[in-house]
């Protein structure tokens, strides 16, 4: 299981940069974050006044965010399933969940069915081959020759802006864009491996199952890989798609069934 207080010191720092253009445009009074991780969302939500409902699938994580934010309510669920009734959300803000659920078409009609019309729905995800704080860890277990089989990614073949408005727009948003964010993540390097590795996540938890040696080969070469961004940080891009339900419908969970 990944662990949570790792993973909020990676991770979550790297995500949280698209935090503040994520709800410019997805906060209302009631706002779901769905996929929370350890509530980077949840908190600055909370600080716009926002009732929010907040849902990751991992308990750690939801016990983290509960623990920090008592006055969010709390919920374990996952896309494309979520307990919730029909028209309950005033705005949805996910950020780096979309490129994680199994069916992207699936996920975007249920957010869909739980935002009232009129609602806004904001979405973040990595553009992978811009994703150097990361893909440095992948070059670096490649330059070890360590075998190595990433895991299947669902999302690739709907992660360009035009292929996932066209999903937004089936699902039956309107108003769909995508932008482009970039940014450099300046971090302690040492201390960037550290959290990476520890919080265990699917991609690099190969890392951690090595032989003392071969973790320290790795990290050799994650350390020479990683010294040109040592100063001015690790180059990043994400996509944030945005959207909106018609405020002229009113559709049940029939329709998706």
């Amino acid at each position: 299981m990944t662990n949570a207080e790792a993973y909020d010191r990676g991770f979550a720092q790297l995500s949280s940069h698209t935090v503040g253009p994520l709800l410019d445009r997805a906060c209302a009074p009631r706002l779901l974050d769905v996929g929370c991780g350890t509530g980077v969302v949840t908190a600055a939500a909370l600080a716009l006044g926002a009732q929010v409902t907040a849902v990751d699938v991992n308990p750690v994580m939801l016990e983290l965010t509960a623990r920090r934010h008592p006055y969010a309510t709390i919920r374990q669920a996952a896309l494309p399933d979520l307990p919730f009734e029909d028209e309950e959300f005033d705005a949805i803000a996910g950020n780096f969940i979309i490129n994680h659920v199994p069916d992207t078409a699936r996920a975007l009609k249920e957010l869909h069915r739980v935002l009232r019309p009129g609602g806004t729905l904001a979405l973040t995800w990595w553009k992978s081959d811009e994703m150097t704080a990361t893909n440095v860890f992948s070059d670096a277990i490649a330059a070890a020759e360590v075998p190595y089989q990433p895991p299947a990614r669902p999302f690739t073949g709907d992660d360009t802006p035009q292929r996932f408005t066209e999903l937004l727009e089936e699902a039956g948003f309107q108003g769909a864009a995508v932008e482009t964010l970039r940014w450099r993540h300046r971090v302690d390097l040492a201390a960037w491996w550290t959290d990476i590795v520890q919080a265990s996540g699917p991609r690099f938890a190969v890392i951690a199952r090595q032989p003392p040696e071969t973790v320290e080969r790795i990290r050799a070469h994650y350390l020479r890989l990683a010294a040109p961004y040592e100063r001015e940080g690790f180059p990043v891009c994400a996509y944030l798609a945005h959207a909106t339900r018609s405020p002229r419908e009113s559709v049940g969970r029939e329709q998706y069934a």
